[in-house]
């Protein structure tokens, strides 16, 4: 199965890409897209888009895992997290593939085995499971990652069988 883990936010999006089963997992592809914070939010969230865009054209994943906004003090961060998530929903939908939301104590937990693990914790998990040379950053790209992790270990059913009826079509 390839999941697209996408760590939704509009100065820094993680991308990352995984194949694999419960369990085992290789990296596929990482990366950050960027857009700047002067810039009005239209032109940003295109940005985004046309990257999602492209990501989902490229490597054609299963499904869709995005990090579900949680609530903190900080609304303005909350807003641009949502906005942003919701391009990567929608651009998902669009193509008719699963999506599903993982929460970052759930994601934590799926990679390091505890909810309240920090940054550094993730990324070195992240680098261990995946067998990589280092750390993906910045931290955004690690967590797009850790989220595809997430998903495909302990994702829905529903995304298992959609990549069962289109492992013929790769």
């Amino acid at each position: 199965m390839r999941v697209l883990g996408v760590d939704p936010g509009l100065t820094r999006c993680g991308l990352g890409v995984v194949d694999g089963v419960p369990g085992r997992a290789s990296m596929v592809a990482v990366g950050v897209v960027r857009t700047p914070a002067t810039d009005d939010l239209g032109p940003r969230l295109v940005a985004l888009e046309e990257q999602v865009e492209a990501w989902l054209d490229l490597h054609r994943p299963d499904a869709v895992a995005v990090e579900r906004v949680f609530a903190q003090a900080n609304v303005r961060t909350v807003m641009g997290t949502a906005q942003a998530g919701a391009v990567a929903v929608v651009c998902a939908a669009r193509r008719g593939l699963p999506v599903a939301l993982h929460t970052p104590s759930e994601v934590k937990a799926a990679v390091t085995g505890s909810g309240r693990a920090d940054k550094a914790q993730v990324g070195a998990m992240v680098t261990r499971l995946l067998r990589l040379d280092a750390p993906p950053r910045p931290a955004d790209a690690a967590d797009a990652l850790a989220l595809a992790l997430c998903h495909l270990w302990r994702g829905p059913s529903l995304a298992r069988l959609a990549a069962a009826a289109r492992a013929g079509g790769r």
